[in-house]
């Protein structure tokens, strides 16, 4: 009878420790979800930064053109082109 309840006390013991086991996982998913989250978030607004830095050395590019620059002159053009195309389409639409 005792050999049974030493593997009683013993199985209790392991689902003990398992217990406690599956309790401090559970804290350490949970924290880095949330690191994951607060990463997701920062990288988002990095991206954002990102896409704003671009436009605006796509300005400044243009910008520089208009001032006398050889340097991006073609590209100046271009995107002068598909706004004159932009405009042109908008009074399309206003006429209609």
């Amino acid at each position: 009878m005792s050999e049974i309840t030493e593997i009683v006390d013993n199985l209790e013991n392991r689902i003990s420790k398992l217990l406690h086991k599956y309790d401090l996982l559970k804290q350490s998913n949970e924290a880095l979800q949330r690191e994951l989250d607060s990463v997701k978030t920062e990288y988002e607004k990095l991206e954002g930064d990102l896409q704003l830095s671009n436009d605006q050395i796509q300005s400044l590019k243009a910008a520089n053109a208009m001032l006398g620059s050889t340097d991006h002159k073609k590209e100046t053009k271009l995107k002068i082109n598909s706004l004159i195309r932009e405009i042109d389409q908008c009074i399309v639409q206003l006429s209609e």
